[in-house]
């Protein structure tokens, strides 16, 4: 294995660590031993290297006289059981060589799945350090540590040190050698450095650098920028926090120093996983009357935060010229507590949620313009589609009924939306008998007496769900407005409307994580960890997009999107009786009871048997079990099970007696709990009506 030599920040990281910080159980710089960290037995050794002070999972050979490397390299490292009365920081110093990918998890007792926190597959040529938040609990953890070499000769995943202190990884003071995992992103001409008053180690002492904040004196480190080698106009030097792993509102707090020469701008932003940045806050120029700093001082600031998703928080610093002088940031830290007791909390855009199960939520209609949403709901049939929630359920209807009138207008408006924020708004929309697809469905931004088209309508929808994500920037409060329109009497169909989410971000953001959740699959990028049960089965479950390619069987489109992936059986090649077993990963006992929730579509006049069982202990025990043609829609199934040993989960499809007997399933949910009741639904003013 080949391993980068170690910088020298971080062979002195423990000493600096130990006599500042305190550091909580589960630390570890593996210099002698592995604290209590134990290899999976399952899985691949973690091997602890005495002469590197590390740990490391290599590309393993078939034997020591072949080239061939094993698939089977994973390593997977466990911590011992941690408290987490308190919020902490666990920062690990790592390094991927070759190929391979690294990470880390949180594995609560009586959960089936582990929580994940953090994941890299970037190789690199020297030790890197993450890091990522635990939030407290009154529930004891272990932290799971997963690393996958390539299947490269020379690849291998190992870690240096792994180090968990209280507070958030936001919070820094820059006396550790690591810096919090604060970075400087390089610029060739002006950076940020490790600066100390005279004494201190100060990398540019002409520039009287002052006494660091923390210390008030001349051997504390703080952060700073100096303007001396800026050579083009507007130079910018950027300290980048971790990326926060957790959603995170509170007061953001540190300290900041210029120096007289003036001719900087200074600002700060929050900066997601697309790039995309947000001011926080912007200093004052020095010539303005509202600055209240002084040269050569610390200046404190504090500014509210409110991050929902992942971010860093970028220090900015822009210089016009070599007399630009320098800045200084020292002491900053994160409360969960806003800085002012007026700020108000972080806006709950679940309010414009709504599956119209029970009622039209905070829902209005537009009176006066045209014909209004209708709440309908279709029990399962083989000619119509139900509902998106449950293929059974309820959903709003638009132009379902002939009219007098020549055109008219269906217009449907949300509750009100908090202003000067991003949101991702996904709904569900299905068409029938339309041909202006543009006039069909629109959705509009309305803020005060402005009116904006957000979304349109361009393709036919085929009498399916298909899934629309709309990300929109609010100035000021906002309604988002659904409006249907008829132009002529023979252009007009059905609009179906259902599953509204507003969610605060980009939709982008928002897509990856909902995707990334343990126990989810919704097949868009592959199996999930599921397989193909080889040796109990006649067929494998096949991944698919589209309708299935026997007519009359099988569904149109995915559950998910209405364009993405799905798994069926196809009947085509196999004979009657004989099944597709799909297996779920080894699921470890729990506790209490689990909830397993996904969709399943069984259309077709020879459809066989759908059954979901559990196998442990060698065995298979029935859970769920349906049988025959069941609905053109995707239904929703929802089994509740408990088990106190290490078991799977079986998907098994059975081929009827003929061709037409395609069986689908799609959106697997599995989490702790039991499952929810089925609300009772409000009297329906019509029902049993889609066109």
């Amino acid at each position: 294995m080949k391993i980068a030599m170690l910088p020298f920040y971080l062979l002195a990281l423990a000493a600096a660590i130990q006599a500042h910080k305190q550091l909580l159980p589960g630390s570890c710089n593996f210099e002698a031993n592995t604290c209590g960290y134990m290899s999976d037995a399952d899985f691949s050794s973690w091997i602890l290297h005495k002469d590197g002070r590390f740990i490391a999972v290599d590309a393993a050979l078939n034997d020591e006289h072949d080239l061939d490397i094993r698939a089977d390299s994973t390593g997977v490292l466990l911590s011992p059981v941690l408290e987490q009365s308190e919020w902490s920081c666990l920062r690990l110093v790592y390094q991927i060589s070759g190929a391979g990918s690294l990470q880390v998890l949180q594995r609560t007792e009586g959960r089936s799945f582990d929580k994940p926190l953090w994941n890299s597959q970037m190789p690199s040529d020297s030790w890197v350090i993450a890091s990522m938040d635990l939030s407290n609990s009154t529930e004891t953890a272990r932290v799971i540590i997963e690393g996958i070499p390539g299947q490269t000769a020379g690849s291998s995943v190992a870690i240096f040190e792994i180090h968990i202190s209280p507070g958030y990884c936001l919070d820094c003071d820059f006396e550790e050698s690591h810096l919090c995992g604060y970075n400087n992103q390089w610029n060739a001409n002006v950076n940020w450095f490790v600066g100390a008053g005279v004494g201190g180690g100060s990398q540019l002492l002409q520039n009287n650098l002052p006494d660091d904040h923390t210390h008030n004196n001349k051997t504390g480190h703080f952060m700073y920028v100096d303007s001396i080698y800026s050579k083009t106009f507007k130079e910018v030097a950027k300290l980048v926090s971790p990326m926060t792993m957790v959603p995170m509102s509170g007061c953001l707090t540190f300290h900041y120093q210029r120096s007289d020469e003036g001719g900087n701008l200074f600002s700060v932003y929050t900066r997601d996983q697309l790039g995309q940045y947000q001011e926080l806050w912007r200093a004052e120029s020095e010539t303005s009357s509202d600055w209240s700093g002084t040269y050569g001082e610390w200046t404190p600031v504090q500014v509210d935060m409110k991050a929902p998703y992942s971010v860093q928080v970028v220090f900015e610093v822009a210089f016009n010229s070599p007399r630009g002088g320098h800045v200084a940031v020292d002491d900053i830290s994160f409360s969960p507590e806003f800085c002012s007791s007026d700020t108000e909390p972080i806006f709950d855009p679940s309010i414009a949620n709504c599956d119209f199960e029970s009622d039209m939520c905070q829902y209005a209609h537009d009176q006066g313009l045209g014909s209004l949403w209708r709440r309908v709901s279709v029990k399962p049939n083989i000619f119509r589609n139900g509902d998106h929630t449950t293929g059974a359920g309820t959903f709003l209807l638009a132009h379902s009924q002939l009219s007098t009138q020549s055109s008219y207008m269906s217009r449907l408006v949300s509750p009100t939306l908090a202003a000067n924020m991003k949101y991702c708004l996904r709904f569900y929309f299905s068409l029938r008998g339309f041909n202006q697809t543009d006039q069909a469905l629109a959705v509009y931004l309305q803020q005060g007496s402005s009116q904006e088209k957000i979304w349109t309508q361009g393709e036919k929808s085929r009498g399916i769900w298909i899934a629309a994500d709309v990300t929109f920037q609010t100035s000021q409060p906002a309604k988002v407005v659904f409006v249907s329109t008829c132009r002529s009497l023979w252009d007009c169909g059905s609009v179906a409307l259902d599953d509204i989410t507003m969610s605060l971000g980009d939709c982008e953001l928002a897509t990856g994580m909902s995707s990334s959740l343990p126990g989810c699959c919704d097949f868009t990028a592959g199996l999930c960890g599921y397989t193909q049960d080889k040796q109990s089965d006649a067929a494998d479950w096949e991944w698919r997009r589209g309708p299935t390619p026997t007519s009359y069987t099988g569904p149109r489109g995915d559950h998910t999107s209405g364009l993405g992936y799905y798994l069926y059986m196809e009947a085509s090649p196999i004979l009657p009786g004989e099944t597709a077993r799909l297996l779920s990963r080894p699921l470890r006992a729990s506790r209490g009871p689990q909830c397993l929730c996904f969709y399943y579509h069984m259309y077709g006049s020879s459809t066989g048997e759908l059954s979901v069982r559990l196998q442990k202990d060698g065995g298979d025990i029935l859970l769920w079990q349906r049988s025959g043609e069941q609905s053109i829609a995707w239904l929703r199934a929802t089994v509740e099970y408990q088990s106190d040993r290490q078991h799977q989960i079986v998907f098994e499809a059975t081929r009827g007696s003929s061709v037409r007997s395609d069986i689908a399933i799609d959106d697997i949910v599995l989490e702790g709990g039991p499952c929810p009741a089925t609300e009772t639904k409000a009297p329906l003013a019509t029902s049993n009506e889609i066109e």
